[in-house]
């Protein structure tokens, strides 16, 4: 399993690897969050859901992941 990182602390400056989580609330995240490609692999026994991305986020994580491991 890949994972990203999600966060509360705007990343400053945004970089092509970050996005905003424009659908927070719908996705049960308590405060506006972020997604930064930050790629590990884990056994999926250690890692908790916290929720769905929207298809849209979802959208824009992808599009970090292709900037982020493959580039522009």
């Amino acid at each position: 399993m890949v994972v990203g990182v999600i966060t509360t602390q705007t990343p400053i400056p945004l970089a092509p690897i970050d996005c905003e989580l424009l659908d927070w609330k719908r996705e049960e995240l308590r405060a506006i969050s972020y997604f930064r490609l930050f790629p590990v692999t884990l056994p999926q026994r250690e890692v908790r859901v916290i929720g769905r991305l929207s298809d849209n986020d979802w959208v824009s994580v992808r599009t970090c992941f292709k900037v982020g491991l493959v580039g522009d």
